[in-house]
């Protein structure tokens, strides 16, 4: 059984939230505010967490920070529509994806089920071992580590799954949809934005000079590549 954190400050959606999670067979445990949410991530084995940004004492930004200095669990952000520049914000400091106030109970389940699979098998030592290098870029497989010119990079996990997207397959051009199929492995509602944000904060960890990027390129009207040679 997964355990799943639901933190909002308006009790109505953690209630309902709590209905349609039990109802796939999670195990849910309930914070109304950063600070509590942060205490079951100290105590609970928690799988993942869904959380409001806009909330009292401790906001879903302030707490998100705080999560990944503890744990690489996945977080989906609860956001309303007028909150684009917290979604992006919230993206960069580690949040893996976002759905949008009032939302499909369908699409949050389809949510959550992608993410789980994903967490789980990243941790689930099924992997082929093997490494992908691209200019100064080594990619292990095995032990999901980054390097860049022999220097550890610490990219959070759904950063390291489209790096080794493209890693795979140098030169082929993605569009923000294709990336979003194959890393989410769910089907994309309007994901482009997202796509773009751990792009671009992938981007500052890789590139020596992000604003001319050597290795992960834009393809104008298409999508994404990287560039160079893939030396396994």
């Amino acid at each position: 059984m997964y355990n799943i954190l639901v933190c909002d400050d308006e009790r109505d959606i953690v209630s309902a939230l709590d209905i349609y999670l039990t109802s796939d067979g999670y195990r849910v445990f309930k914070a109304y505010n950063g600070k509590e949410a942060l205490e079951y991530i100290r105590t609970e084995n928690i799988h993942l967490v869904l959380m409001d940004i806009m909330m009292p004492e401790m906001d879903g930004i302030q707490t998100m920070v705080k999560i990944r200095e503890l744990s690489n669990v996945p977080v989906i952000l609860l956001t309303a529509k007028s909150e684009d520049t917290d979604k992006v914000l919230g993206l960069m400091v580690g949040a893996d994806d976002y759905i949008t106030k009032p939302f499909n109970p369908v699409e949050m389940q389809a949510r959550v089920k992608s993410q789980l699979r994903r967490y789980m098998q990243l941790g689930s030592g099924n992997d082929t071992g093997s490494k992908l290098v691209i200019g100064g870029i080594e990619l292990d497989d095995k032990s999901k580590e980054v390097t860049l010119d022999g220097e550890k990079v610490n990219l959070t996990r759904t950063e390291y799954d489209i790096l080794k997207l493209l890693m795979e397959h140098p030169g082929q051009v993605y569009s923000p949809n294709e990336i979003y199929e194959k890393v989410w492995k769910d089907n994309p509602y309007g994901t482009e934005n997202t796509v773009a944000v751990h792009i671009r904060h992938l981007r500052e960890k890789v590139e020596y000079n992000p604003a001319e990027p050597r290795y992960l390129k834009v393809v104008w009207g298409r999508g994404y590549k990287m560039e160079g040679e893939n030396h396994d």
